[in-house]
């Protein structure tokens, strides 16, 4: 697909996003994409995986889901404030995207898998990007000399906790993962309610990593008195208290994530820990990342001890 194309999927989706509680029409949508309703029907299909109905209605499930999750309301209102003409529809819709009915889930709030799609173009750019990162690193023997950036370094202290993790079979990485276990965990992890924090990027001490299993995972914590279900695939695990040293990048571009990583990497692997009185720890608590968001930079945290 030409990149003016995948740049009109992505003006549908982000049309579709700024009037998620409206009614959309396929005219709205092809005016958005400067096709005609045919032809950016197709594209979006193409492109996004699914039709643009079934994509919107997916979106609208999600975000109906939160609400009922976090907020006490009535099940007529949510449906009616996404734009299902009734109760019995909106229930039948919900029941057939995530498998329980609206008051089932309000009432347990279990994880579920959530739509969470990514900009079309914005997915492909990256794995462009990181082509062509590798590419000229190759070329340069391997080697990057990073423009010295501001990193904000701080020591957070972990309480005991858990983890709700999604294993994959070799990856040592967030593409290799996704590529072996699929790109829809977060959508799942962000849909635990108890969750402690954001969900998280790993990679385990060997002590955690189980036979025939990767390093790289993801997950969320969760707290140790955690019972809620435990999705098909997931596991439950235990994290003892720790200390972890916090590295946070400055704001950038977000088309710029994969070098931003590097250069933080580069930093680290600079850094001195004992100059604060710690050490490296990598056997005492997983190695973690957050998603990379520009506004924020990018921000990776590993686990230190006292020297003393």
């Amino acid at each position: 697909m030409k990149e003016a194309e995948l740049m009109a999927v992505q003006r549908m989706q982000e049309y579709i996003d700024a009037h998620i509680d409206e009614k959309i029409t396929l005219a709205q949508l092809a005016a958005a994409a400067g096709y005609s309703p045919w032809h950016a029907a197709r594209l979006f299909s193409e492109a996004a995986g699914k039709p643009p109905f079934e994509y919107i209605r997916s979106l609208r499930l999600t975000a109906a889901a939160l609400v009922l999750r976090d907020r006490r309301v009535r099940i007529i209102d949510v449906a009616l404030d996404f734009v299902f003409d009734s109760h019995e529809g909106f229930t039948r819709a919900f029941a057939r995207e995530f498998g329980l009915t609206p008051s089932e889930y309000s009432r347990r709030t279990p994880p579920l898998r959530l739509f969470m799609p990514p900009k079309v173009y914005d997915t492909r750019l990256a794995l462009a990007k990181r082509a062509d990162t590798q590419s000229k690193e190759r070329e340069n023997g391997g080697k990057k000399m990073p423009e010295r950036k501001t990193v904000f370094v701080q020591v957070m202290e972990r309480p005991a906790r858990k983890l709700l993790l999604k294993r994959a079979r070799t990856a040592e990485d967030y593409f290799e993962f996704c590529e072996e276990a699929g790109c829809d965990v977060w959508s799942v992890l962000t849909g635990v309610k108890e969750a402690i924090h954001e969900p998280v990027g790993l990679w385990l001490p060997e002590h955690l990593i189980t036979e025939g299993t990767s390093r790289y995972v993801q997950g969320v914590e969760v707290p140790p008195g955690y019972a809620n279900e435990i999705p098909d695939g997931y596991e439950l695990i235990d994290l003892p208290p720790c200390r972890m040293m916090v590295f946070q990048g400055e704001p950038y571009n977000d088309d710029d994530f994969m070098e931003e990583i590097g250069e933080l990497w580069e930093h680290i692997k600079r850094f001195d820990p004992t100059l604060y009185g710690y050490r490296w720890a990598p056997e005492s608590a997983p190695r973690y990342q957050l998603a990379p968001m520009g506004y924020r930079g990018y921000i990776e945290a590993r686990p230190v001890e006292p020297l003393n």
